[in-house]
């Protein structure tokens, strides 16, 4: 029986400090003027979407604090390193973003019962400044979320914040025109709306991700069959496909191949194989010259 753990440690973690520091400062320096104009407005769909963006500001934070730990040489307690924190991140972004529209939702609706007066020339104006510091910030991340997912994620994320500033600045030009004071909330429930759907599926992936569920993308079936078919190999059995982080996956897997001829190079062509076509950076190999038979539940 021959055995291969294949790892490669060459994938490096960006963390992409000076784009994550200038987002960093300048949302929360937004959120300051955009809390305190919505309380001196009146207006819920300043204050909601200020609290959104606090939640940015954190969540951004988290983000660049995880991308900073997952890029530290792994110890010898440690074998992965802190890879996995980049998965923590997610997950406890996506539990306060719930808790976020939670308190958006209550708040629109007790105005919707008793709608207040709001200043709609300063929702107009605080919200356009948020239009233009969310694009800055989405910007920031163009070219990085093209090759790194979690990278991916602050694009698109701070992509909706912008299209949630331009609804904002819909509702107080709404305000002005019409002087109805419920848009204000309804704006705030949709909102709220946008942030739940956005922050749903994130909620979802982090959570499998955190339980070591096959990652989104990967089609367990297919990697089978792809192994299967290399030169040699009978059948594959104990296929085991998790996240490392949320950029790089992990796999084991026994491959049945009777002939120990070309062991090595096929494991190479295994791994490399994985890597291009499934997003899998290690990979553990272990050959089983006669199939045994997988215990019922175990897996296999």
């Amino acid at each position: 029986m021959t055995h291969d753990h294949s790892h490669d440690h060459s994938a490096h973690f960006d963390a992409h400090n000076r784009s994550f520091a200038i987002a960093v400062v300048l949302n929360t320096l937004f959120v300051v003027i955009e809390a305190a104009y919505g309380v001196m407005a009146g207006s819920l769909a300043l204050i909601a979407d200020a609290g959104h963006n606090l939640s940015d500001v954190m969540g951004l934070t988290m983000a660049w604090a995880a991308s900073w730990m997952a890029s530290k040489a792994a110890t010898d307690d440690k074998t992965y390193g802190l890879k996995k924190t980049t998965i923590l991140a997610a997950l406890f972004n996506a539990l306060i973003l719930i808790a976020a529209v939670g308190g958006i939702t209550w708040e629109a609706v007790r105005r919707l019962a008793d709608p207040a007066d709001v200043a709609g020339l300063t929702v107009i104006g605080v919200a356009a400044i948020g239009v233009v510091i969310n694009a800055i910030t989405m910007l920031l991340f163009l070219k990085g979320q093209r090759g790194d997912i979690n990278i991916r994620g602050a694009f698109l994320h701070m992509a909706a914040d912008t299209a949630v500033s331009v609804g904002v600045v819909v509702s107080g030009t709404v305000l002005v025109l019409t002087g109805l004071a419920w848009i204000d909330p309804v704006v705030s429930l949709v909102i709220a709306a946008v942030i739940f759907i956005g922050t749903w599926q994130l909620l979802k992936d982090s959570l499998a991700l955190a339980i070591d569920a096959v990652p989104r993308g990967i089609d367990p079936a297919a990697v089978r069959a792809r192994l299967e078919a290399l030169p040699g190999v009978n059948s594959a059995h104990h296929l085991h496909i998790w996240a490392l982080s949320t950029t790089e996956n992990a796999l084991t897997v026994h491959l049945v191949k009777p002939d120990p001829e070309g062991d090595d190079t096929l494991i190479n062509e295994a791994s490399a194989m994985l890597a291009a076509d499934f997003n899998i950076q290690h990979t553990t190999i272990q050959y089983e010259r006669d199939h045994q038979q997988c215990p019922t539940g175990s897996g296999c």
